[in-house]
């Protein structure tokens, strides 16, 4: 049935995390015991010691107790904390809703999912302006239909507010069933990674009985025929098994297809080619390396087609062979193809050959290849004949993150975003290079005023990294700027030119903004991502304050102007740079945070095994000490004068325990002598990515984004 634009639900129900913090505040009794009320700066926490003797060295921690989810003694803490930080931010200004309704224009934009067609259908999900979460909608399916327009009515067949009407229930399109009768959903109810698969008929508009509890899923897709559906699952304490589900029996009765050897620090996906006549098996190592087997379904033949090869391989069907983005022999990465029929190494087939740049996407498009190439950090696209020779490139400017896609025949679809602009879609003439905006995000920035610049800085060992600093155009460099660096640093994950609106914001104000390259990405290839991990991962920590001195002796800033911020893995850089070097910073945000890698390992009710292979095990003597004198929560000391810090967590956060933020803030407030405070924002809703409604989004933006300013002097300036 059409369905209108629904109106905006009243302030009481979007789901405000600020809400949610007041009315835990108010609804928990403190005893004496537990908490004591100290000056703004902080609260005084119980002290009760634990002493782990690991490798023969004791390992003191004072907060053990906090580890706790459901203990009355915790939540009166957690109610205090928050209580503190809402006291500390102080009251409602028109500083703040400067600061809120400039955000909120920054972030409330539309958003769509890419069309999935089903039968005479296209499936999508949409969250238009001023909607807490997106809803789930359908239109008729038409050759080349062009954007989901927002203006647009269309068919709205699942609505989150629905099934929860604060904002933080969320749903995403799985998969469409070949007949398009069916539709595969998942909902995730709140903050927790794990979601429930949920199957609709899509003539009666109901939900079938079969379902999948809440649990980790990927590679979920209709079998051909439709009578069932294969799935993913892995779980916190076994590896992750594909299986089959057949439509009318219980999930319990599910088919073992492939798996039972993997343990749980491993990830699968699965995929298939020719017609469903091979399967083609990824199965990732964390983030180290991973393997592709291939199995034959119609003989059940499996082939290892990497066995014993420590080295990255990422599967792409193209026609009747798989290519495969490797760096195995090609540190900064090449392209194979493999004959499904002879899948033998030694017959593989080199469709690119490594370059100077970092490989970093492919695609076939016309019979032509196109290549994302990484160089210093930022995109180029290459084209290649379809037998690997070079035949000119697509221009893209400097600085930016670019993506290409197949259209129509004849075209392309070029998305481009940076620092200084949201992402835009181009229609691209593949004949004459002619380019049309096709969609532009809907963001109000004028992005004719900032400039970027990349400079380059020299870590502790010597190694050469780049940074990108963001200003308004002709800024004069000036010690005493306030300046927002970001960093991430793992997993390699390549932190390329993005717009952000808290780095818009921040400029509007006079401001820099500063991201950082460090190692443990993969900006500059694998060796980059090994040169921070394990053992090296101390390399991070030190690109990054390498790269803060660097703007404070280049006389972009100096540390009384200078806050940081970073988030999950980025959050341990937070926590490590501001226990190695508290005197380089003013103020720091420190976002859903791993924090003590000495426990980490121990924390068995997580997702958080496939980690281990980036960070190490502190259960292994050859990797506890590197771990132990890095690891932030161990690293806190008495006496020291450490910058303002906020904390921010969520309590059903099921990637990163959210005991780490409270142990670390706990411990930081009672060793800090600056007299600047140290607060906890501890959602009672959300979790590591999940559970936040568009109106939670913009409130938990400002109160960073206000917190940071005012430590830094910067508050009162406007745009």
């Amino acid at each position: 049935m059409p369905s209108a634009r629904p109106p905006r639900p009243p302030a009481r129900a979007v789901g405000c995390i600020w809400r949610v913090l007041r009315l835990a505040a108010c609804a928990t009794a403190v005893t004496a015991s537990t908490v004591a009320a100290q000056p703004r700066a902080r609260l005084a926490t119980r002290v009760s010691r634990v002493v782990d003797t690991l490798h023969g060295v004791a390992v003191e921690d004072r907060f053990r107790w906090l580890e706790s989810q459901t203990s009355p003694d915790v939540l009166a803490w957690i109610a205090a904390q928050n209580r503190l930080a809402l006291e500390t931010l102080g009251p409602d200004t028109p500083a703040r809703r400067a600061l809120s309704a400039r955000l909120r224009a920054l972030l409330d934009v539309p958003t769509s999912s890419a069309p999935r067609r089903g039968g005479d259908w296209e499936y999508f999900t949409l969250r238009r302006t001023g909607e807490e979460v997106a809803s789930v909608y359908r239109r008729r399916w038409v050759p080349n239909a062009g954007i989901v327009a927002p203006d647009s009515q269309y068919e709205r067949l699942i609505n989150p507010l629905d099934l929860r009407r604060d904002g933080t229930t969320s749903v995403a399109i799985e998969a469409v069933s070949p007949d398009g009768s069916l539709l595969m959903y998942s909902v995730r109810d709140g903050g927790p990674d794990e979601i429930t698969v949920k199957i609709r008929d899509l003539r009666t508009g109901k939900d079938l009985a079969d379902s999948l509890p809440p649990a980790l899923y990927a590679s979920l897709a209709f079998a051909p025929h439709g009578r069932g559906f294969y799935y993913v699952h892995r779980s916190r304490l076994e590896g992750p098994r594909f299986r089959y589900h057949q439509l009318g029996l219980s999930a319990g009765s599910d088919s073992l297809l492939y798996g039972e050897f993997l343990p749980p620090t491993h990830f699968l996906a699965v995929s298939t080619a020719l017609k469903g006549r091979y399967r083609i098996y990824t199965i990732s190592h964390g983030w180290a390396r991973n393997e592709v087997h291939v199995q034959d379904t119609q003989t059940g033949n499996l082939v290892d087609l990497t066995a014993g090869v420590d080295a990255h391989f990422t599967p792409q069907v193209v026609d009747d062979e798989l290519w495969l983005r490797t760096d195995l022999a090609a540190p900064r990465g090449r392209v194979v193809a493999v004959d499904f029929r002879n899948p033998r190494r030694e017959a593989w087939r080199i469709v690119l050959p490594e370059s100077e740049d970092v490989l970093d996407a492919f695609t076939l498009i016309d019979g032509k290849l196109y290549v994302t190439y990484l160089r210093n950090a930022a995109h180029r696209i290459a084209v290649f004949t379809r037998d690997g020779q070079p035949a000119g490139e697509v221009a893209v400017p400097p600085n930016a993150t670019v993506s290409i896609r197949g259209a129509e025949p004849g075209s392309a679809l070029l998305t481009i975003a940076s620092f200084t602009q949201p992402g835009v879609t181009y229609k691209l003439d593949l004949a004459t290079g002619a380019r049309t905006v096709w969609e532009r995000a809907r963001v109000a920035f004028d992005t004719s005023a900032f400039e970027v610049a990349q400079h380059w800085y020299r870590s502790k060992d010597g190694t050469r990294a780049p940074l990108w600093v963001v200003q308004k155009r002709g800024h004069a460099r000036s010690r005493n700027t306030p300046a927002l660096l970001h960093g991430y640093g793992g997993f390699a994950v390549n932190l390329g030119p993005r717009f952000d609106a808290r780095a818009a914001l921040w400029v509007e104000r006079g401001g820099i903004y500063v991201q950082a390259t460090l190692r443990g990405g993969n900006e500059f290839g694998e060796a980059w991502h090994r040169g921070g991990m394990l053992a090296n991962k101390q390399n991070v920590f030190d690109d990054f304050t390498s790269a803060a001195q660097f703007l404070v002796d280049s006389g972009f800033t100096a540390p009384e102007r200078l806050a940081i911020r970073g988030v999950s893995n980025g959050g341990l850089l937070m926590g490590a740079a501001i226990t190695q070097r508290p005197d380089l910073f003013r103020a720091a945000f420190v976002g859903v945070p791993d924090l003590d890698l000495v426990r980490f390992p121990t924390f068995v009710t997580h997702n958080n095994a496939p980690a281990l292979l980036e960070y190490g095990d502190a259960r292994q003597p050859a990797e506890f000490e590197a771990i132990r004198t890095m690891s932030p929560y161990q690293n806190v000391k008495d006496g020291v004068r450490y910058p303002a810090v906020m904390v921010q967590t969520g309590i059903n956060d099921t990637r990163v325990p959210p005991w780490q933020a409270r142990r670390f803030t706990a411990r930081l407030q009672q060793a800090s002598t600056s007299g600047l405070p140290v607060i906890l924002l501890h959602d009672l809703r959300s979790g590591h990515a999940g559970g936040r409604s568009m109106s939670g989004t913009v409130e938990l933006a400002t109160r960073e984004m206000e917190f940071l300013l005012r430590h830094v002097g910067a508050l009162g300036r406007g745009r």
